[in-house]
């Protein structure tokens, strides 16, 4: 799918969402889902998962969505605020961002769960859902590592969160068990979505020697992937890697695989746990061992991808699904040893 027939779908998603939040206060007792996002669910990323999920919730459990896109702390709490009056019985508030105003929330609305993705404190009705997306971002770091001609690659950042630091401590791990010598190269923009930002950083580490760049940011990934298009267009060699969601479709001529998280399946289980009464007072960790986090290697472009790289991709990502090896991380929940 090109990106602007992704953009144009997810245009057309988003009319949907804005009309079921209205249906909702007119039909009681059906179960209620809302969603939260900081950022465009256009962003074929990170956001655009979590809206694939709610939309799943919808058509396979029937409930009732609703999406709002918040900014700011104070937007936070009006749309907890908002939902959790209107009778919603899930919210979910997608980013670590999220997680202050999700606890003041839990305290005033017992009788709501809120869902945090990425966050890192909890009680009764508020759990953090973790993805593990460093076993995702180690793979790709082997491929980086593998795929690089100059022994240099990149990684552009939004904000630098614990989660986000993750999965960077991670693609540099698994690219030096490949290389042990690559450099890594690293910058943050301060923004999840702006894409002249990330374009900026990603020419930046291109102009020193980088030629696997990966990203993780939201919308701002489209600037990563045309900075790296323009350097193939102007005759050099370069590569990109997906991050959050399968991308491998935004940019097929240049991204070589992305580290996934499968955010719909994930917020379908969560809500089921829900349904059961079971969910509340613990995180949920999500990772390959649950088939969450994944590498998927881009279909158009496996014939630049050496066999034995994938090869040995491959047997990293058995180990990492059966618990047999533990990829570098950033602890940040409570509880987790060094964080309290």
């Amino acid at each position: 799918m090109s990106r602007n027939h992704f953009a144009v779908l997810l245009f057309a998603l988003l009319g949907l969402s804005a009309c079921t939040g209205q249906q909702d206060a007119e039909t009681p007792g059906t179960f209620r889902a809302a969603l939260l996002t900081a950022g465009p669910v256009s962003d074929a990323g990170w956001y655009a998962g979590a809206y694939e999920g709610l939309l799943l919730l919808r058509d396979s459990l029937g409930a009732l969505v609703s999406h709002q896109q918040t900014r700011t702390p104070a937007e936070f709490d009006e749309a907890f605020l908002s939902y959790a009056s209107s009778g919603y019985d899930l919210i979910f508030a997608h980013g670590f961002e999220y997680q202050d105003a999700a606890m003041r929330a839990g305290e005033r609305f017992p009788n709501t769960t809120f869902v945090v993705s990425g966050g890192g404190r909890f009680a009764d009705n508020v759990v953090p859902l973790i993805f593990e997306l460093e076993e995702g971002s180690y793979l790709a770091g082997m491929i980086a590592a593998g795929m690089s001609r100059s022994g240099v690659v990149g990684m552009v950042g939004g904000v630098a969160i614990p989660p986000v630091e993750g999965t960077f401590l991670a693609f540099e791990a698994g690219a030096r068990t490949v290389n042990p010598d690559v450099q890594v190269l690293e910058s943050f923009t301060g923004s999840w979505d702006d894409v002249a930002a990330a374009k900026e950083a990603a020419v930046a580490q291109l102009g020193r020697g980088a030629d696997v760049l990966i990203h993780n940011v939201d919308a701002a990934s489209f600037g990563v992937f045309q900075a790296v298009r323009e350097t193939v267009a102007a005759g050099g060699t370069a590569w990109a890697l997906g991050m959050n969601r399968d991308q491998n479709d935004v940019a097929p001529d240049v991204i070589l695989g992305s580290a996934v998280i499968r955010i719909p399946e994930s917020f379908l289980e969560t809500a089921s746990t829900w349904q059961t009464g079971t969910l509340g007072g613990r995180p949920i960790y999500a990772g390959a061992s649950e088939d969450v986090i994944d590498f998927v290697l881009n279909p158009q472009l496996l014939d630049v991808v050496p066999a034995e790289l994938v090869a040995e991709m491959t047997a990293v990502r058995e180990l990492i699904r059966a618990g047999e090896l533990t990829v570098p991380r950033v602890p940040f929940v409570e509880g987790e040893p060094g964080v309290r």
